[in-house]
């Protein structure tokens, strides 16, 4: 959890919200860009929206008049909902969804006119990078569910989710070329999702791909009709949520750090985690409930 913990101190600048009651709805609000940056707030305060019940966590993006787009506030509104309560045994998963026909067009482009300035213009992309690498570095796995388009930072959001499930309605760019603007920090998340000569194609061309195409490369977990989204997605998570959180993320942490490794060190790494597994009250209970033909009963 040291990464993580690291992140979060970088992270964590303003509050976040998240009902105390199940289910109920509050807004999510965003921090001040800073200096410089005054005048520069979006007017909408509700920008993101997040409920959570039964460990599920659900983060949606609540701007559908600009196209969920990834503004500074958007970033920051996200951040806080991704961080609040990290730790809590009573959080086993979140997903990450978005009203209206489009999940994220990306970045706000009238945030990033020469009048913005340099600073304000670095801010934005790194607060964006933080926000990526706070799911992948997060204690619970994070998944995306898509009903829509997902352009740029929005592809790069789905991409840098532990799980993508998608409509059969949704489609995935990067189209930054066209506008003169390539799109770098999306095609991170992107060129470790999918093969890189498909990354680059969506890269130079900035043509979208189908939701077909982006399961078909690997950009996608499943794809079901729009009606069975929130069902199969909700599937996915339960199933999560019933299962031992500290295993969990035990197991997301080893899982990311193993894939940068050679074959020898992987092997090296993960026999160790799975010895510190066994010594987990977690892992003596699973067993026993196995061979004693029970339900186990996790800790959290």
């Amino acid at each position: 959890m040291a990464t993580f913990a690291g992140l979060r101190a970088l992270a964590a600048k303003g509050p976040g919200w998240l009902p105390r009651s199940p289910w109920a709805l509050l807004p999510a609000g965003f921090c001040s860009g800073g200096p410089g940056a005054s005048g520069r707030r979006e007017s909408e305060s509700h920008l993101t929206s997040t409920r959570q019940q039964d460990g599920i966590r659900r983060i949606v993006l609540s701007n559908p008049k600009k196209r969920n787009a990834l503004s500074l506030a958007m970033l920051k509104s996200l951040q806080n909902d991704i961080l609040h309560e990290a730790e809590s045994k009573d959080l086993k998963v979140i997903i990450i969804s978005a009203e209206g026909p489009v999940f994220s067009s990306g970045h706000d482009l009238k945030e990033l006119t020469e009048e913005q300035g340099r600073d304000y213009h670095t801010e934005i992309f790194q607060t964006c990078s933080k926000v990526m690498m706070l799911i992948r570095n997060h204690p619970v796995p994070i998944i995306a569910m898509v009903n829509g388009l997902a352009t740029a930072a929005g592809c790069q959001l789905v991409a840098s989710c532990d799980i993508a499930v998608a409509s059969d309605k949704s489609s995935f760019a990067t189209p930054g070329v066209n506008v003169g603007l390539f799109c770098s920090t999306p095609g991170v998340a992107l060129g470790r999702a999918v093969p890189r000569k498909v990354a680059l194609e969506m890269l130079f061309t900035g043509e979208p791909i189908s939701a077909q195409e982006a399961m078909l490369h690997g950009l996608l977990t499943k794809v079901v009709p729009e009606e069975q989204l929130e069902e199969e997605t909700m599937k996915i998570a339960k199933k999560i949520a019933s299962v031992s959180r500290p295993v969990v993320s035990l197991g997301k942490a080893t899982f990311y750090k193993q894939l940068s490794q050679d074959l020898r060190t992987a092997y090296s790494l993960t026999s160790k985690v799975m010895v510190d597994n066994l010594a987990m009250q977690e892992g003596q209970e699973g067993i026993k409930a196995f061979m004693q033909k029970r339900k186990p009963t996790w800790s959290h």
